[in-house]
């Protein structure tokens, strides 16, 4: 079985992370997703069952999970589903598998702050960076060799979400997407 998933739960176990004889980098955590529903008749949320993943991740997303998903944080991962069974002493095992593609916090349940790697540490064929119109093309700027130029600075532009005191729009961080200043 080969199909791709969407799945959105907690994480249940520390991240195991290893590398294998090759070399690859990888990181596993165990993922659990139980099903919720609302009980008219005594109105309640009520838990139902608890659906049980292995999460596998490699290269540069198992560096990246190792260093930012911790147990009970809530996640969102998709991925590649494989379920397998073995036998032993006669009895049958089964397990799902999940060969990430992608794992991020679920943003439903707190906030998150993200940090974009470069060079070593991100994939050669990463998509390139989404243009911001009126900003200067920086593209070379800090992808270069060159490990003794400092970083850019730092361009804000005005985002079309007005400040939560009415004093106009807020400004947003080209270089990290965050929001600046209007006390947030």
């Amino acid at each position: 079985m080969n199909d791709m998933i969407t799945v959105r739960g907690f994480v249940a176990s520390e991240v195991k992370s290893s590398t294998t004889a090759r070399g690859t980098s990888t990181a596993s955590f165990r993922l659990g997703t139980t099903e919720r529903r609302y009980d008219r008749a005594t109105n309640t949320w009520v838990d139902g069952n608890t659906n049980w993943y292995t999460v596998q991740s490699f290269r540069y997303l198992a560096g990246h999970v190792g260093c930012s998903v911790k147990k009970g944080q809530r996640v969102l991962v998709v991925g590649k589903l494989r379920l397998r069974q073995w036998e032993h002493e006669g009895r049958v095992y089964h397990v799902a598998e999940i060969d990430a593609e992608s794992v991020g916090h679920d943003l439903m349940w707190g906030s998150a702050n993200f940090t974009r790697m470069s060079g070593a540490s991100a994939p050669a064929d990463a998509a390139p960076a989404v243009e911001v119109p009126g900003t200067p093309d920086r593209s070379n700027d800090w992808d270069s060799d060159d490990h003794e130029q400092v970083p850019p600075e730092d361009e804000s532009i005005a985002a079309d979400v007005d400040g939560p005191d009415g004093t106009g729009p807020l400004l947003v961080n080209t270089t990290t997407g965050e929001l600046v200043g209007a006390g947030v």
